[in-house]
This record gives structure tokens, C-alpha cells and sequence, in this order.
């Protein structure tokens, strides 16, 4: 379902649009100079939309600074209180976000009304840990449907006010649980929903939780802007995000190198060229393949596809175009000429 579009900056979110990739800075947002800095690179590194959070008056004050100086959209994330929201509203943001679990009816309805003004969407950010304690009790815990009942709940409060620029997440922990909240509020409203694994932690075990949710949720038709939230540098969170947006193909814009796994029939160092590939290949924003196989046993009918591709032997190696063998050549030669074709190839 293409869910409605809600413009954040120059982003729109949803409406049929590219699925963006936000972050978050860990810096303190009252301190401009390390902010900025690592504002500066979350742009470098090609994040969407950036969130800070704003713990108090002083951190307000501080966000005017880069809301002034970042044409990235900031969105400010409060999360108890409602007079923060309103002040964000008020300065710029491109959007708050807000937890309902933490805040008063009353403060919701102020907040609609100063974002209504200013023409400052709103996420509703619903978190497993902070879900309203009737909803809980009701479902005897963090469930799935409660954790879309709260969600819907909050959009009928804000459309009471006639609010409806409207963005949703409903993140946990545990895979399972947050895809199936999701799933369930995919069908229960035409918001756009922010999607993500919320605490999934740090390194490779964290990359893998966030990847399994957010990507099965994407390959679903389900997401329409995506947070990686890992433990460390936020830059991190940018790149696997990219990562998993070009794994299941909505980014198709890079240069993909594929390789196979090797076994016994490999007789040549895979694992260097497929460096070369990628230290060459680096930041090059083409819709490019390009495949290094480990034998001539499969390795050009594997990579069909291939705009170029290599796939070695003991003594003798081939050079492929779209799965046509175009050369044998002595290994060492045919390395060269890879690369060569490879950069030709970036270059054209």
C-alpha cells in the first residue's frame, strides 16, 4: 500500500517515494561544535534526515544553530516534555517526534496545534519500553497489537485536531515482535511508518538483528523510511542502512561486486581482487555489476548478469561480459585486464 506522503524538509516520506535513511547524533546537543561535526559527517556519509534530542531549553537554543546551517532536514526527538515539542515547532524543525507513552493528553493536543502552524509534521514514536501501562495491562505485557493499538490510538488524537501530517513507528527490541507490529499497523492506516529494530546493540550481531527486521519488513512492501540504531558512531547506522535498502533493491544506484564463496577449484588470490574491485568501485554511484568468480566451472553462467566479470583457474583465467567469454588469459594477465575493464567500465 503506498501510504500518504509527509514532507520532512526536502524529503517526503512516503507518498511512492524513495525510502529515505535517517540517524541520530550521540553528541550533546547543547555542545554546537562537536553537533555540527558529526551532523557534517552523517551528510558526508548520505544520511536522509538526521534526529537530535532535546532535553531541555538549553538544547533548543543550541538546534537553531543547525537548523540554520544543515540543509539536511532535523527532526527534534522529545520525550517527556510536550512544551520542548512545541518550542522545536516553533524554531524549524523539519519534525518532532514524541512518545505518547510519556506524554499528557493535554500536551499532545498543544503540540498538534503548534506543529499544525508551523507546518512541522509529527512521528509518533511508539517504544516497546515506554508502551502506556493500560495497554499493557490489557494485553498482559509488550504485544504486537498493542503496540499497534497504541499507535492507532495517538493518530485518532491527533486527527481530533485535525492533524494529519503524520509519520508512525512502533520499534522493539525483538525482531519478531516489532515485524509483526508492524505488519499489523501496515493494514490498519495509510500514514507512512518508520521502521527500524530499536536496543538491537553493537558489531555484527546488532548489524544482522536490524538487517532481519528492517530488510524482511522492506521486502514485504512494508517501510517507508528506515533507522538502524546501533550502539557507536551513528555513521555506522548510515552505511548499513544503505546496505540493506541495496540488498533488497531499492537502491540500485552503486556498484555491486559479487563473488563467489571459493572451495578447492579456486587457484587464485579471490579475496585480494575482489578488494581491488571494491577499493575501485568505492563511493561510484552507477548501476554497475561486477562479479569475480572462483572457477570456470559455473562462474560465468552464476553471473549472467554481470556488466564484467572474472572467473579463474590453475594456470588460466576467463574474462566475461554479461556471461560471454570474451578472453582466456594466463592468471596474472587476466587480473590486469579486469582491472583495467573494470575501470573503463567506472570511468565510461
Amino acid at each position: 500500500m503506498i501510504k500518504r506522503a509527509v514532507k520532512t524538509g526536502r524529503i517526503t516520506i512516503g507518498g511512492g517515494s524513495p525510502v529515505s535513511v535517517q540517524s541520530m547524533t550521540n553528541t550533546d546537543t547543547a555542545d554546537t561544535k562537536a553537533t555540527t561535526a558529526q551532523l557534517k559527517a552523517l551528510e558526508k556519509a548520505g544520511c536522509d534526515i538526521a534526529r537530535l534530542a532535546v532535553r531541555d531549553f538549553k538544547d533548543v537554543e543550541a538546534c537553531r544553530t543547525y537548523i540554520e546551517n544543515f540543509d539536511m532536514p532535523l527532526v527534534a526527538d522529545i520525550q517527556f516534555d510536550y512544551r520542548l515539542a512545541v518550542a522545536c515547532a516553533d524554531i524549524g524543525f523539519s519534525k518532532v517526534r514524541f512518545n505518547p507513552g510519556n506524554t499528557s493528553a493535554a500536551g499532545v493536543r498543544e503540540l498538534a496545534a503548534a506543529c499544525k502552524a508551523n507546518g512541522c509534521p509529527i512521528r509518533i514514536g511508539i517504544n516497546g519500553g515506554s508502551l502506556e501501562k493500560d495497554i499493557k495491562a490489557k494485553y498482559g505485557g509488550v504485544t504486537a497489537h498493542g503496540l499497534a493499538e497504541s499507535a492507532i490510538r495517538t493518530v485518532r488524537s491527533l486527527e481530533r485536531e485535525s492533524f494529519s501530517d503524520i509519520v508512525i513507528s512502533v520499534k522493539a527490541s525483538d525482531v519478531r515482535l516489532t515485524v509483526d507490529a508492524y505488519t499489523e499497523l501496515d493494514k490498519l492506516c495509510g500514514y507512512p511508518l518508520h521502521i527500524g529494530i530499536t536496543e538491537s546493540g553493537a558489531g555484527t550481531d546488532a548489524i544482522i538483528k536490524s538487517a532481519a527486521g528492517i530488510g524482511g519488513l522492506l521486502l514485504a512492501g512494508i517501510g517507508d523510511t528506515i533507522r538502524v540504531s546501533l550502539t557507536g558512531d551513528p555513521v555506522r547506522e548510515v552505511i548499513t542502512g544503505k546496505s540493506i535498502l541495496r540488498a533488497v533493491g531499492l537502491d540500485k544506484n552503486y556498484v555491486e561486486v559479487v563473488s563467489c564463496p571459493t572451495c578447492a577449484r579456486c587457484f587464485y588470490d579471490l579475496e585480494g581482487l575482489v578488494g581491488k574491485c571494491k577499493a575501485l568501485t568505492d563511493g561510484v554511484n552507477k548501476p554497475l555489476k561486477i562479479a569475480v568468480m572462483g572457477c570456470v566451472v559455473n562462474g560465468p553462467g552464476e553471473a549472467a548478469d554481470a556488466d564484467v566479470g572474472i572467473a579463474g583457474g590453475r594456470d588460466k583465467a576467463v574474462l566475461f561480459r554479461k556471461g560471454k567469454v570474451i578472453r582466456t588469459l594466463p592468471v596474472a594477465e587476466a587480473e590486469e585486464v579486469f582491472m583495467r575493464m573494470v575501470g573503463e567500465l567506472v570511468r565510461g
